[in-house]
């Protein structure tokens, strides 16, 4: 077995890892740090149960090998907000009942917090009305931007509300 020192920041805490060079990030988060709030869906990146943010971009940690990300920064959810402490996403999926059986909830709040830095610095998505500047957050927006990650019991109407709700606080 191959194995490779690889340094990584993850919600804000240094690791140094020594694993085999074919683990995937994901693998690497739940199985050897226990950061098992990131979940393993399809492991073939069509779900987005295992989205993250890899120096501030939504990846699939599914799709990664763990060696490539050596001196990156890294959130999972755990990293996001605590029962305790919430984010304004976190709070507003729980106001808006942005989940049901909870299982894409992770990848669902990783992916709306990069999502709405995407579009706060002016990204368009495939249904923007224009490529200039930042277009305003409509469900329909929302949806396109989100359409990456799946939810299997149909929350989609609580977790649109959820984005938009704190899309308008101004936080994630």
């Amino acid at each position: 077995m191959t194995t490779r020192s690889t340094t990584l920041t993850i919600n804000g805490e240094t690791h140094v890892v020594d694993v085999d060079h074919r683990t995937t990030l994901l693998d690497l988060l739940r199985h050897h740090l226990d950061l098992t709030g990131t979940k393993k869906g399809c492991d073939h990146g069509q779900c987005g149960a295992c989205t993250i943010i890899v120096n501030d971009r939504r990846i699939n940690a599914c799709l990664t090998l763990a060696c490539m990300h050596d001196g990156d920064d890294i959130t999972t959810i755990e990293g996001l907000g605590t029962p305790d402490d919430m984010s304004a996403l976190q709070r507003a999926f729980i106001k808006h009942d942005g989940f049901q059986c909870g299982y894409c909830t992770a990848g669902q709040i990783c992916s709306a917090t990069a999502m709405l830095q995407e579009a706060k610095a002016g990204w368009p998505s495939n249904v923007s009305a224009s490529l200039e500047g930042a277009g305003a957050l409509s469900d329909e927006e929302i949806s396109e931007r989100m359409s990456g990650n799946l939810c299997r019991c149909s929350a989609y109407t609580g977790i649109v509300n959820a984005i938009r709700e704190a899309a308008a606080e101004g936080g994630q």
